[in-house]
């Protein structure tokens, strides 16, 4: 088959060609960008409650191994590694995200190579070479099937992700292999790992805490596949493009051939976007919205000195035709309804603003809000009506919002936002998720450990061994 012409092949090629030190400098810089903030992510998903509920599962079914846990003293196998680590950094709704795509892929991705880089003592930059790749497969693997994938009721982190954790497994795995032998064993784990794919959407419906799983079982099936091929089992090298492959079984649409185009000429790690709230990536901007109304009535004539919640006497937000119906529910039933609801996020955020709390939305405070009467009320006001600024300027790199607040007074006023911060017109830059990363590490750690963790991150790339070179404990 020819490499020039299967998507399968090609993107094995790829895999196989691309290295770390060849990649310029901006995307280099990316990668570690994405990896403090997977550092932070994975902080504070590690004391969520379901974190234990799979430490305890891991702790049945898992051997000792060379894998690093984040944040303890364990080490695993690279399976119950990258489980448990996925589990940590992408299950609460605060990791990267690649809109267009509609996939999380820092937190598959990362966990699946560092688990099997460790278990190989693979350096730094062969990491981040792998790392890479799976970024790079697991969004144009997305691009290609959706939004037909999604209609269908798939969540592509989880089905996708498999494929870029593959990816990045396989290229560790062979990675001092010759050329073509590097080609044929990614392209055979790319087929394997098809056949493990799977997470479904209907949570947004009824609730539960399966999301909460599903980039855990991306990662730990991607690595699954990966060794499975270098055990001597194969897969289809055609799994991409094939009669009954990937594509077709999983979109009634896809054009994996137009995906494909730039690779390798372009790079849509570029258009990944760090979040500053735990919820849909595509609630950023009107949670911004809502905040810069109240700190401007702060900057005021002094009218916030008296506001309050019940001074709001009506809340539109415009949006894009993309987010309504399951982004727009006024009632959410639960924590991940609550982080996955536009109004809920807006009615937070009025609160927070209101009352001078931290103008960052974790987790904990979705939690705390379904118990708060007056965020539910609040929640319960807001319209969702479609805006036609809001759908143009909406895209597959970020999604616009548009809110309007009346208050009891009469007065009312209006916030545009066309790309929320942390998107990729308006980005991090590496001081910020310096600063992120220690503000968060601190409740772990004293100041010098603290310091230490962040420049060994900052730093990942140098790093000639993370055997020696360990993970946070």
């Amino acid at each position: 088959m020819n490499s020039t012409t299967s998507p399968t092949l090609q993107l094995a090629t790829f895999v196989a060609n691309t290295f770390f030190e060849d990649l310029p400098s901006d995307v280099q810089e990316k990668l570690h960008l994405f990896y403090l903030d997977y550092l932070r992510v994975a902080s504070v998903g590690k004391r969520m409650p379901w974190s234990e509920w799979a430490e305890n599962f891991i702790k049945a079914s898992s051997q000792l191994g060379q894998s690093a846990v984040l944040f303890s003293d364990q080490k695993l196998d690279s399976q119950s590694a990258a489980f448990l680590n996925a589990i940590y950094s992408g299950s609460i709704d605060a990791d990267d995200v690649h809109v267009g795509s509609m996939l999380h892929p820092g937190c598959v991705v990362f966990s699946a190579a560092l688990a099997v880089g460790q278990s190989l003592n693979r350096s730094g930059s062969q990491i981040l070479s792998a790392v890479f790749c799976g970024y790079e497969a697991m969004i144009r693997i997305g691009l290609a099937i959706q939004p037909s994938h999604f209609k269908r009721g798939f969540q592509s982190t989880s089905t996708c992700g498999v494929l870029g954790a593959a990816i990045a497994a396989a290229k560790l795995i062979h990675f001092e292999k010759d050329r073509e032998t590097q080609i044929e064993k990614i392209a055979q784990t790319l087929g394997i790992g098809s056949s493990f794919a799977g997470g479904l959407v209907q949570f947004f419906h009824s609730g539960s805490t399966v999301k909460r799983l599903h980039a855990a079982q991306a990662a730990s099936s991607g690595v699954r596949a990966a060794l499975l091929v270098d055990a001597g089992f194969s897969g289809p090298m055609d799994i991409l493009e094939g009669k009954d492959g990937f594509a077709k079984a999983y979109s009634d649409e896809s054009n994996l051939t137009q995906a494909f185009a730039t690779l390798g000429k372009t790079f849509v790690v570029h258009e990944v976007s760090i979040k500053p709230h735990a919820c849909s990536a595509r609630v950023l901007s009107a949670i911004e919205a809502a905040q810069l109304i109240i700190s401007e009535l702060s900057a005021g004539n002094g009218e916030a000195t008296t506001l309050d919640c019940s001074s709001i006497a009506s809340i539109t937000l415009g949006i894009p035709k993309v987010i309504q119906g399951r982004l727009t529910q006024n009632n959410p039933a639960d924590l991940q309804a609550a982080q996955m609801s536009a109004p809920f996020a807006v009615a937070l955020s009025l609160h927070h603003a209101i009352h001078h709390l931290n103008p960052t939305l974790n987790i904990t405070d979705f939690e705390q809000g379904l118990a708060d009467l007056e965020i539910i009320r609040l929640t319960q006001m807001v319209e969702c009506v479609l805006d036609d600024e809001v759908e143009q300027t909406s895209s597959t790199e970020s999604v616009s919002a548009k809110l309007t607040i009346t208050l009891t007074n009469g007065k009312t006023f209006v916030k545009f936002i066309a790309a929320p911060q942390g998107s990729i017109t308006r980005p991090y830059d590496l001081k910020d998720l310096q600063d992120l990363l220690t503000s968060e590490l601190l409740t772990r750690y004293n100041p010098a450990r603290t310091q230490g963790v962040v420049e060994t991150a900052s730093n990942f790339s140098q790093l000639t061994s993370i055997i020696t070179n360990t993970l946070p404990t």
